[in-house]
């Protein structure tokens, strides 16, 4: 093909904003090869991501090292596929993971912390002890109780409200692996709730996604994590009936 066919997109600018495909480029009436080949590797991560698995032994160390305590939980999903399958499998515990009676006192808490592999357990050993670390600071700086932290293998969102509810807690973050796109594969979500308990839907409940750092950056998302928080429990409400009023847009927003 005669090098003077391929042409540059005149918009190619715009990919200094976003990761989006946007300009590609055009080799005659088709995209360029490059292109192709940078599609279909995107979409081949994509797919990898929904089959990860998450690093428990790596998580739990570090993860016991932002807080004393924990759990290790599984939810009534008992593989990837039926996770992928029976997505009301992935809502509820497993009984054989559920907490010993022993160690639950009763007493409430400010404040659980859940994280699930969700569709993308990449997003969570790449993000989540970033984001639990600088969570947890700024937790201890207001002097609030936090639950035991846990882990929960093949669980979905809803899942955390069953968690949180055991563990006594007020109010609920719940990180999770979001549905992998083309231009994020590992993107990680959070999800909000005030007095967490089974049977919430998702009215019920606040989110935060894209956090990561080509995304939501870290630091700016737990400022928004942290803000919600505090409003929830001023407000004594989460979900619909509050707003995201905080100012301000990440560095470069």
């Amino acid at each position: 093909m005669n090098p003077d066919d391929f042409s540059s997109d005149p918009w190619a600018f715009l990919r200094t904003h976003t990761a989006a495909r946007i300009a590609q480029g055009r080799t005659g009436h088709s995209l360029p090869s490059h292109a192709l080949l940078d599609f279909q590797l995107d979409h081949a991560r994509a797919r990898d991501a929904v089959f990860s698995e998450l690093d428990l032994p790596c998580l739990t160390t570090e993860l016991a090292l932002l807080h004393p305590a924990v759990l290790t939980l599984h939810s009534q999903a008992t593989s990837r596929r039926e996770y992928l399958q029976r997505p009301d499998l992935g809502r509820r515990l497993n009984i054989q993971t559920k907490f010993p009676t022993a160690g639950l006192t009763g007493i409430r808490v400010d404040l659980s912390i859940v994280i699930a592999d969700g569709l993308s357990a990449a997003a969570v050993n790449h993000h989540a002890v970033p984001v639990v670390s600088r969570l947890v600071t700024a937790v201890n700086k207001l002097g609030w109780s936090l639950a035991p932290i846990a882990l929960v293998r093949q669980g979905r969102v809803a899942i955390a409200d069953e968690v949180a509810h055991a563990l006594g807690a007020d109010l609920l973050v719940m990180l999770i692996g979001e549905r992998p796109g083309l231009s994020s594969p590992d993107s990680l979500g959070a999800y909000l709730t005030f007095r967490p308990r089974p049977g919430l839907t998702d009215e019920s409940r606040n989110c935060v996604s894209n956090i990561r750092p080509e995304g939501l950056p870290y630091d700016f998302a737990v400022q928004k994590l942290m803000y919600l928080l505090t409003e929830m429990k001023t407000r004594r409400l989460s979900g619909v009936g509050l707003k995201d009023e905080m100012d301000g847009l990440p560095a470069g927003g």
